[in-house]
């Protein structure tokens, strides 16, 4: 491959499993979720030997079988709580997490000064006093993650001194700054990186998500704000986390959703 893909890799793998011969893929992606649908296939009666690593050799069965599987906790929800408990209010505790899985995103809270505690299955995370400036650079697993990209930038405008966010996965993922500096956060773009100035006490504001991560960004970002921030773009968000409203109001977090009227849903669309 190309370039390092987990929804590739995984598309190729299912290909793979039931086609004639062996099929080898070189450069294959290396995240948790590829080691988990490789077990899932197994359990399947496939053939699959070095998932995991940046070669994965497959060989064709006729057929597979039904089997029990339990999928692994999403480690982009439980980084995107991490960093929320980071942010604002007094600590969560996160449950069913693999805390191996979040190392990277671990190592670069802790160097901003943030409290983590890991257990075998949790992780508690509890804001510190003064948060350092730092710079992350996404990379493949187990490099930071692109998808916990845009949440930490919220997250580092309120770290005293320059950040510097570079996104090498995917150059597109800085739609939420534009959204970010409606509500006086102090950002800039310069290719493939956002430089962040803080501290800074980010305003309410009517902002849009452009996507899934983006929206985390904001909903992150409308906490530690002063007044009502309005999200719209809420069908991005719903991809990729259940019951959000319900977490976070359980959590101490005001928010709520409100249905739109369909002439605001026309104006949205003009």
């Amino acid at each position: 491959m190309d370039v390092v893909s987990v929804g590739a890799t995984i598309n190729i793998m299912l290909a793979a499993v039931l086609a004639k011969g062996r099929t080898v893929i070189e450069n294959a992606a290396k995240e948790p979720e590829i080691i988990d649908v490789a077990t899932l296939l197994t359990n399947m009666g496939a053939k699959i030997k070095g998932a995991g690593t940046d070669i994965i050799r497959i060989d064709g069965v006729e057929s597979l079988h039904g089997c029990k599987h339990t999928i692994i906790p999403d480690r982009i929800e439980a980084g995107t709580f991490m960093i929320l408990a980071a942010a604002v209010g007094e600590g969560i505790l996160i449950d069913n997490v693999i805390p191996q899985h979040l190392e990277s995103l671990t190592a670069k809270l802790r160097e901003m000064g943030i409290n983590i505690e890991a257990g075998d299955d949790q992780i508690f995370v509890s804001p510190g006093e003064n948060y350092k400036s730092v710079d992350i650079k996404t990379l493949v697993y187990p490099g930071f993650p692109t998808d916990l990209q845009q949440p930490f930038t919220s997250l580092l405008t309120k770290a005293s001194g320059t950040s510097m966010v570079t996104d090498t996965i995917y150059g597109a993922r800085f739609k939420h700054i534009d959204e970010l500096r409606r509500m006086n956060a102090k950002i800039k773009v310069e290719g493939r990186a956002g430089i962040v100035d803080g501290p800074v006490q980010l305003h309410g504001a009517k902002v849009k998500a452009s996507d899934l991560r983006a929206g985390a960004a904001l909903v992150i970002a409308g906490l530690m704000a002063e007044g009502i921030t309005e999200v719209t773009g809420l069908e991005h968000i719903d991809r990729g986390y259940s019951h959000l409203v319900e977490k976070l109001s359980g959590l101490g977090a005001t928010i709520w959703r409100e249905e739109m009227t369909q002439e605001e849903v026309e104006q949205l669309k003009s």
